[in-house]
């Protein structure tokens, strides 16, 4: 089984940034796929970004790109999301999710992703 924890979230006012982590834990391969969601009030879940970290490619929604960074350590157990410029649009509870073992996609927005952390919330208000 793999567990993800994730940290980082909290209040920020416009404009501000915020880091969040995602670690993995009851995985030993180094090749994975990390995405991160969020899901706003009333809203659908939704991807934000994602990478691959066997060969560091990542993918960002239009929504954040040039703002937000995805990012892995050296040991490839902790994924990093680097938001900067934040709106009052991205507020919103974030989650990252990972795969199961033997799964592959082309892209890491593509498939179905099946072990989620517990979500934290990222609050952009003045």
């Amino acid at each position: 089984q793999v567990q993800l924890v994730q940290s980082g979230g909290g209040l920020v006012q416009p404009g501000g940034s915020l880091r969040l982590s995602c670690t993995a834990s009851g995985r030993t391969l180094d090749y994975w796929a990390v995405r991160w969601f969020r899901q706003a009030p009333g809203k659908e879940r939704v991807g934000v970004s994602c990478i691959n970290t066997g060969d560091g490619s990542t993918h960002y929604a239009d929504s954040v790109k040039g703002r937000f960074t995805i990012s892995r350590d050296n040991g490839e157990n902790t994924v990093y999301l680097q938001m900067n410029s934040l709106k009052p649009e991205d507020t919103a509870v974030y989650y990252c999710a990972t795969r199961k073992e033997r799964t592959y996609y082309d892209s890491c927005v593509d498939g179905p992703y099946d072990y989620w952390s517990q979500g934290t919330q990222v609050t952009v208000s003045s």
